[in-house]
């Protein structure tokens, strides 16, 4: 990026804000341009304050962090479309990352991580890549989806993709790295890059993570 990351904090909890907003203070690749204390107002702040991150608390009064995460990934403005979620959750008792993410978040953080940590995966999705590794990715949403038995049983068709892009599909699912597919498909790097990219495009998918959630829907890759 050319300029510092501009980062929306949206928390109900100003100490969250607070804490964050002083980190950042003190980081010159990184700018807080904003804070909202609510999923609307998230929304709202989003389309005028054009961020490249939004950090997203899930449970907040009123919009919680789910519907205001679709509304800003789903918004058609300029502003909005190119702002990426980073949903704040505490992964043991949240069972709405699942949620999130199919919404349109590029990844999740769990409240009591370090604050290097969420420093660095802030830094990740703005530069445009998924939160989470592909193998903890997989691991994480077939624990979410094991906990819905419905999201099973419906199956998402898939339509206008080739026999080998549905190959590359069902190995993102499974969590495999783009070298490791190269080596499971016997082709380069740069070749499953490129599955990777029309994947992206015919599929309508922000990122990986979308990718994983897609496979999983559609059957590709068994929740057990």
């Amino acid at each position: 990026m050319s300029g510092p990351v501009r980062v929306l904090l949206a928390d109900d909890q100003q100490l969250i804000r607070t804490a964050l907003r002083m980190v950042m203070a003190d980081i010159d690749d990184m700018e807080v341009v904003g804070e909202a204390s609510t999923g609307a107002e998230a929304v709202r702040l989003t389309a005028e304050l054009a961020p490249d991150v939004v950090v997203m608390d899930i449970r907040m009064p009123g919009m919680d962090g789910i519907e205001a995460t679709r509304g800003i990934t789903t918004d058609p403005s300029a502003s909005s479309a190119s702002a990426r979620v980073l949903v704040l959750t505490t992964f043991d008792d949240d069972d709405h990352v699942y949620g999130a993410l199919r919404a349109g978040a590029s990844g999740f953080l769990v409240k009591d991580m370090a604050l290097d940590d969420i420093i660095g995966a802030v830094r990740v999705v703005a530069a445009g890549d998924a939160l989470i590794a592909p193998s903890v990715t997989r691991r994480l949403i077939r624990d979410f989806a094991a906990a819905r038995p419905e999201q099973a049983t419906a199956r998402r068709e898939l339509r206008g993709i080739t026999d080998r892009e549905r190959e590359v599909l069902t190995l993102v699912g499974s969590g495999l790295s783009n070298t490791e597919i190269a080596a499971e498909l016997c082709i380069s790097v740069a070749t499953a890059k490129t599955y990777l990219t029309r994947l992206f495009t015919k599929l309508d998918a922000r990122d990986r993570v979308q990718l994983v959630i897609l496979a999983y829907e559609a059957g590709l890759v068994s929740v057990g």
